[in-house]
């Protein structure tokens, strides 16, 4: 299995990095490849920091940018001017180098200097224990996640979903319509606008969509019973959840954040707290390694209904 993860990003290395880096990309906690040129080549694999004695060129990082673009960088202009291009299985390459100002907005970025390959894995079943946290009868609840950079909010979201849209015979959940807003090409990890990951049969993914405008989209269009997004944060985001609400759709988020102290302390939050717009957070850490669920949060009475 962790062969299939690895295999594209194997495509688009070079012979050097592919020895420098050895039987490391096999391993299941690596997270992140970064390779800036006449700098130590550092990997990280889950917590731990390796730093490997080989020295990335100039040279590296043509070949990788030339195989991860098909040979055509132009194409991938849309996506560049984000900061990423995302390859085959979902694996997203950050690129910084010099960026391209036109009319006040970037327009490219060139004379890549660093990237940071990110390891896109879906972890079926991870969100089966606290899924009956999220129904009742048959219906999804309202609900937040809340976690700390790196500590598998997407990859929890991720099986939640293919969950509701697959739906769960042991907690009486049948399989709804769910529509992703994936603004950040994250959660189903599109690849020309199919998603890489496993986000069940009755999913449908907006990709490279701002959230705001996503929501409404959806709406409009897709009829769905469920959206689901990754990291909200800003008033338009806040505005287009309580459209959602309104139209009767159930949504399931996330935010970046260590507890719901967090949630309460930011005021863009505000209206959604005091409306307790949410029945349901989940609270995640790394404090067992990626993933780990800290506890489950009930609106309704304030108080934690489940640890882990």
């Amino acid at each position: 299995m962790r062969e299939i993860y690895t295999k594209e990003i194997l495509n688009i290395l070079p012979e050097n990095l592919k020895t420098a880096i050895g039987d490391l990309i096999k391993s299941p906690y690596l997270q992140e490849i970064r390779i800036r040129v006449n700098r130590s080549l550092i990997l990280q694999l889950g917590l731990k920091e390796i730093i490997c004695g080989y020295i990335p060129r100039i040279e590296d990082l043509k070949v990788i940018i030339q195989r991860m673009s098909n040979y055509s960088i132009y194409a991938f202009e849309e996506e560049i001017k984000q900061g990423y291009i995302t390859i085959k299985g979902g694996h997203r390459v950050g690129i910084c180098g010099r960026c391209i100002i036109e009319k006040g907005e970037i327009k490219t970025i060139k004379d890549i200097a660093s990237i940071n390959i990110r390891i896109c894995r879906e972890i079926i079943n991870c969100s089966d224990p606290i899924m009956k946290f999220l129904v009742k009868e048959n219906e999804v609840i309202n609900t937040i996640i809340i976690s700390p950079p790196k500590s598998g909010k997407t990859t929890l979201i991720r099986d939640i979903v293919r969950n509701i849209s697959g739906g769960m015979r042991s907690i009486g959940l049948t399989g709804k319509k769910i529509c992703v807003i994936d603004e950040r090409s994250e959660i189903g990890a599109c690849f020309n606008g199919i998603p890489q990951m496993n986000l069940g049969i009755r999913t449908d993914v907006l990709d490279g969509c701002p959230k705001s405008q996503g929501m409404i989209m959806a709406i409009r269009s897709m009829s769905p019973d469920v959206i689901a997004c990754d990291e909200i944060g800003t008033y338009k985001d806040v505005e287009s959840i309580l459209t959602a609400l309104n139209s009767g759709i159930s949504l399931i988020v996330t935010i970046h954040g260590y507890g719901i102290e967090d949630l309460y302390a930011r005021p863009v939050f505000k209206e959604i707290v005091e409306n307790k717009i949410f029945k349901r957070a989940i609270v995640l850490s790394s404090r067992k390694g990626s993933g780990t669920v800290e506890y489950v949060y009930d609106f309704t009475n304030n108080s934690v209904i489940w640890r882990g």
